[in-house]
């Protein structure tokens, strides 16, 4: 008898991250399904990550669960975010969420918007099987 192969994760979330995630769903309450993430074309450099609050998950989306905090993926995104870290970072002047994603080829200079690429057929390979 073979063993299932795990599929790796569209997404990973650091410590930081699920933790600020899971504190705000708490927040919200029961009606939140989770954070949905998704790309969408715009700003100066060709792409923009979007963030809204969920209350179902989609037949087509991924969903990461860590530590209590809930990250939908939107379908059409899945090849952009392939292999990509969500942390949340607080500064001096800000507190945010910021995407390491090794799609990613450049970026603004505002930090508003992103130059991506769909992941390679390695990553998306990996994620089929």
């Amino acid at each position: 008898m073979s063993t299932p192969r795990l599929r790796p994760k569209v997404l990973t979330l650091t410590d930081a991250a699920a933790q600020r995630v899971k504190s705000i769903m708490a927040s919200k309450g029961p009606s939140v399904a989770g954070l949905k993430i998704g790309v969408k074309k715009g700003g100066c450099a060709g792409m923009e990550y979007t963030m809204e609050w969920a209350d179902s998950v989609g037949k087509f989306d991924e969903v990461v669960e860590q530590d209590g905090a809930r990250v939908i993926i939107d379908p059409q995104a899945v090849l952009y975010l392939l292999g990509t870290e969500m942390d949340y970072k607080i500064d001096k002047l800000s507190a945010q969420f910021v995407f390491n994603n090794p799609n990613q080829s450049s970026a603004c200079g505002c930090g508003e918007s992103v130059n991506l690429t769909p992941a390679p057929k390695e990553r998306l390979e990996a994620l089929k099987a």
